[in-house]
């Protein structure tokens, strides 16, 4: 089908009926409360299943395919533009508790980083030879990224000639956050039922916002402020131009660096740095206590919606049953290490509140940082493990390694420099393992001798 503007406008119409039938379901299905079903996704396999790629009812354009890479330079242009808050308090006092918390997560992050690349080159090689060299990278881009990451990895790869990348990425996305929901509500209700969790001890106090995603009148939260006069521009219109500014010079930048110098420079990477430098032009010129920040992030989730609606619609089905085993055997592979990550390390290495700070970072490390902080509200509803507290502190740091990893990790395994590219992960991998050692964080399974009594 020949694209045109309006053929823009029927892909939105469709995307939007999706959504909205998937928010109807999510909020009339107890099945669909209970499992936390981003609605999202719902709407995803909706499309799915009435897309070309399914039963064929629905005929989407030829560019439906391609908005997940466009909506992905939006959604990290989103996180650019709201700058790096660093906390100040707390942070020496509280260094171990930070510190230990650091190391967990980026011990998670660095294995997904590099261990699966070695399993596929080492294993999976052995069993499909010509698979694409970048093939690990499926894990941390789907896990660790969840779709947004898998879109721009997709588009990274695609652009470096593995077209297949990006349906396989979202398969990925989507295998991780139904591992962090399924696999997140079964270790919260085995934690409850061995006393592990410490602020809630039931499942059912769950909050019924949570469940059906309505909220009620007065609970309610501001989405933002008006910080420019209508009269002038439209407020929304405003805080919309800021994010399409920088996304439009990335897109441009990343084309003219790749006619330049031939390398595949991804375009979310490029369209971060330029929201980055816009932000430090916002402050120089006081135009940035005009930015609220909410709405800027809302608008990033409102892309990050749709995002993962087309990526998942638009999963080519024949290509992932090309790739079943290995495809399979990798996703096994991710799953079980997240959850070892979760059950193993997160007791020996949090010893505040460990169940609770390691569940949100379970969630996070599947994909979906929403389901993160939905599993964390679960066991820890008013955050008095101040788990966000540390996450807004440490994220910032994590976020400038990841953009850099994913620019030159994919580049460098496509190029067969797999081993250069995941060096100086492995080496950062085990700092992460030493420096607890270091400083005395490593410690015996804080329940050990409570479960020891009760098998006596």
């Amino acid at each position: 089908m020949e694209f045109n503007i309006y053929s823009l406008l029927v892909d939105l119409m469709w995307a939007s009926i999706f959504l909205f039938v998937a928010k109807l379901l999510r909020e009339k299905i107890k099945i669909l409360q209970s499992l936390f079903v981003p609605v999202s996704l719902l709407a995803g396999f909706i499309g799915l299943a009435l897309g070309q790629n399914g039963f064929g009812l629905i005929t989407y354009s030829s560019q439906f395919g391609s908005y997940s890479g466009l909506l992905i330079i939006a959604v990290f242009v989103s996180i650019g533009l709201r700058g790096f808050n660093f906390s100040k308090g707390g942070v020496k006092s509280n260094f171990d508790r930070i510190g230990s918390y650091y190391c967990f997560r980026n011990i998670g992050w660095a294995f997904q980083y590099a261990m699966p690349i070695i399993f596929s080159m080492l294993v999976l090689r052995v069993i499909v030879p010509e698979l694409n060299p970048a093939f690990g990278m499926l894990i941390p881009a789907g896990f660790q990224g969840g779709h947004g990451t898998a879109a721009a990895l997709g588009a990274t790869l695609g652009n470096l000639g593995w077209e297949d990348a990006t349906d396989l990425a979202m398969t990925s996305a989507t295998v991780g956050i139904l591992t962090g929901i399924f696999g997140g509500i079964a270790l919260i209700k085995i934690g409850t039922t061995k006393n592990y969790t410490k602020f809630v001890k039931d499942f059912s106090q769950l909050p019924d916002d949570m469940r059906t995603g309505l909220m009620e009148e007065g609970h309610r939260p501001v989405l933002g402020e008006e910080t420019v006069s209508p009269m002038a521009i439209d407020p929304l219109a405003w805080h919309l131009m800021l994010i399409l500014i920088p996304t439009g010079i990335g897109y441009l930048l990343t084309n003219a660096i790749q006619n330049a110098t031939g390398l595949g420079v991804p375009s979310f990477s490029v369209g971060f740095l330029v929201a980055i430098v816009f932000h430090f032009l916002l402050k120089g010129i006081k135009a940035d206590k005009y930015v609220d920040n909410r709405i800027i992030s809302r608008m990033g989730s409102c892309a990050t919606d749709f995002l993962v609606f087309f990526g998942v619609a638009s999963i080519k089905i024949p290509v992932v049953i090309q790739y079943a085993v290995p495809f399979g055997l990798l996703m096994v592979f991710g799953i079980i290490w997240v959850v070892f990550h979760f059950t193993v390390l997160a007791p020996r290495l949090l010893k505040q509140e460990w169940f609770e700070r390691g569940i949100y970072v379970y969630g996070y490390s599947t994909g979906v940082t929403a389901i993160g902080m939905a599993l964390l509200r679960i066991v820890d509803p008013e955050n008095k493990s101040c788990t966000l507290d540390d996450a807004a502190i440490v994220t910032p740091i994590e976020s400038i390694i990841e953009i850099f990893a994913l620019a030159a990790v994919p580049v460098a395994c496509v190029q067969g420099n797999w081993m250069i590219g995941v060096a100086p992960i492995l080496i950062y991998l085990v700092a992460l393992i030493i420096v607890p050692f270091v400083f005395k964080w490593w410690h015996q399974h804080p329940h050990a001798v409570w479960d020891e009594s009760q098998e006596g």
